[in-house]
């Protein structure tokens, strides 16, 4: 791990209270590096090279069909990629744990949860024949209002609350995964054929509008990340710093985790559970760019994520012809990498 960078932190004086008194700046004004405008270059000229293939590949002249279609995919995986990167890099910072994804506080097993019980207990006609819309507003409300209800809970002023927050997450999954198992065994085997198809991330057959009501969920949930940056930076100093610089530590960490809550819900409900991706991207963005500097952190896992998702989707379409998904591809990979990451953080 490189060193960590000096931070300047700025606090404001005055009469206000700590928790208002303090903004900061967790880093003094300055550019990117050489090595950052290096790896932005390099993953844009990736990305521009991947979206063309994919848009161009084995079109044969039917670009009015072709085109609309695939510049949707494409939005897709750019609202999933930017959402799940931008998630991870949080949950790292606010759990100050690298191999760890929001997914562990079991957002996934929930939307897995939401999913098995309404085919077991209406059938999966009468869910086929419901709004879309209305399944993705149960999915987000659900996460946000159990993720809501979680932090304010158990989440305090002491370390101990996070971690205790992180175990309770924990349980949650493998509660709601024990609940899914045990109605996956009495369903109908037709019920659960029906149900499988759902239960994998796709990316071929998303509704244009809850694609843009999805894009504006996370334009809004990325611009409140981009804003708290500098107290990103700060919180990656460590609990006790922060709140000695003066960093509302509850608050910020219960808005942060929100946020998270969010980016995740709206992936999740609009192509399904990805595990491994977000744990994959963040850590070789943070490989790529080695700063703590969560802007620049923000921005490169986003476009590895990007590049990943559209690169990966146009081989498994024009190259291995549908047959497998792209959400289990990421995962053996991702998987793998992760198991990686735990050797070497045996080894340290």
């Amino acid at each position: 791990m490189p060193p960590r960078e000096q931070h300047t932190i700025l606090i404001s004086q005055g009469d206000e209270p700590a928790d208002q008194a303090t903004e900061a700046s967790a880093l003094p004004a300055r550019g990117l590096t050489t090595r950052q405008k290096r790896v932005f270059a390099g993953l844009a000229l990736l990305l521009v090279v991947s979206v063309a293939v994919f848009l161009t590949w084995d079109v044969n002249g039917h670009w009015d069909f072709a085109l609309p279609r695939r510049t949707e995919q494409v939005v897709a995986l750019a609202v999933v990629g930017i959402a799940i990167a931008a998630s991870t890099v949080v949950f790292h910072t606010v759990t100050a744990n690298r191999i760890l994804t929001p997914s562990i506080m079991g957002f996934d097993a929930l939307y897995v949860l939401v999913a098995t019980a309404l085919v077991f207990l209406l059938g999966s006609t009468t869910v086929a024949q419901i709004d879309p819309l209305v399944m993705f507003g149960l999915n987000t409300a659900l996460m946000m209002g159990c993720a809501t209800a979680l932090y304010r809970w158990i989440l305090g002023n002491g370390e101990r609350g996070l971690y205790t927050l992180i175990l309770v997450g924990v349980v949650a999954g493998t509660f709601f995964m024990s609940l899914t198992n045990f109605m996956f065994r009495t369903m109908d085997p037709n019920e659960f054929d029906s149900l499988m198809t759902t239960l994998f991330a796709s990316f071929n057959a998303i509704d244009t509008t809850l694609l843009w009501i999805g894009g504006g969920l996370l334009l809004l949930g990325v611009v409140a990340i981009f804003k708290m940056a500098p107290q990103l930076d700060v919180l990656s100093l460590g609990r006790e710093r922060a709140i000695t610089l003066g960093l509302d530590y509850r608050r910020t960490v219960t808005w942060l985790l929100l946020i998270v809550a969010l980016l995740v819900s709206v992936s999740t409900a609009l192509v399904g559970p990805i595990t491994f991706l977000g744990l994959l991207v963040a850590n070789l963005a943070y490989q790529l760019t080695r700063t703590h500097r969560h802007a620049v952190n923000l921005a490169t896992a986003s476009l590895v994520a990007i590049v990943a998702l559209v690169a990966g989707q146009a081989i498994l379409e024009h190259v291995l012809d549908h047959n497998g998904t792209l959400g289990s591809i990421i995962n053996v990979i991702g998987g793998l990498y992760f198991i990686g990451l735990l050797l070497k953080e045996a080894r340290a």
